[in-house]
């Protein structure tokens, strides 16, 4: 019995992949069809968004592992039954965060412009997901943040075209943090592709990432990039 339990949670953790990558790929075909960068630019994009996805899901599992050290060395297939919790999601940001500042001081990548074409892609993913997640499972706290990420995505392609890529990166920020904070404290909880989001974190974040886009855009305004 215990053998068939492993291996039905197995299937279950194979199918929680299964859509986030349908959501994932959702968000890469929008991208493609309404960015406006040439087709090896966004080529590019796409190859550099897929490999820094698959860095932050073994990050997660990383984390999962550094979490339950004890467990994972008496019994690694243990660590299957755990779920990646909150702190898991927040160590492989963090994670994340460290691989690409390496690579912007490297110059082997341009932060924001990596981060705006992101944008549309973590939107269409965000929206599938909790689409099914709503239809699928019936889970009906995803209303909110599926209204929230419609009015985010409205909002991105009526004013996309109309200012800086920097300043919409911020806008939408400002918009994505307040409506999950305001989730976090209207609902029982706010989760963000299944992770609860700590109202602690999500302002950390904005901050971060603010100061993030400010300092590169003016590293590139004053450097330019190759």
């Amino acid at each position: 019995m215990k053998w068939r339990s492993r291996f039905m949670l197995v299937v279950s953790k194979l199918m929680a992949i299964g859509v986030i990558i349908f959501s994932m790929l959702a968000g890469f075909i929008f991208f493609y069809i309404v960015s406006d960068l040439s087709k090896a630019q966004k080529k590019r994009l796409l190859e550099e968004m897929i490999s820094q996805l698959i860095n932050f899901m073994i990050f997660i599992w990383l984390g999962k592992v550094l979490l339950n050290l004890s467990i994972f060395i008496k019994d690694p297939l243990a660590i299957l039954a755990y779920p990646s919790n909150s702190n898991a999601f927040y160590l492989a940001v963090l994670f994340s965060a460290v691989v690409l500042a390496y690579k912007s001081k490297r110059r082997k990548m341009d932060v924001p412009l990596f981060m705006e074409s992101f944008l549309p892609v973590f939107l269409v993913a965000s929206f599938f997901y909790e689409f099914i997640q709503l239809v699928w499972h019936d889970r009906v706290y995803s209303l909110g943040y599926i209204i929230l990420l419609t009015v985010l995505l409205i909002t991105f392609l009526l004013v996309r075209d109309r200012i800086s890529g920097s300043v919409l990166l911020i806008v939408m920020l400002c918009g994505w943090s307040a409506g999950v904070v305001l989730i976090a404290y209207t609902q029982p909880f706010a989760t963000v592709f299944g992770y609860l989001m700590d109202p602690w974190f999500v302002g950390l974040f904005f901050i971060v990432s603010i100061l993030i886009i400010i300092f590169n855009k003016r590293k590139r305004d004053r450097n330019g990039w190759n």
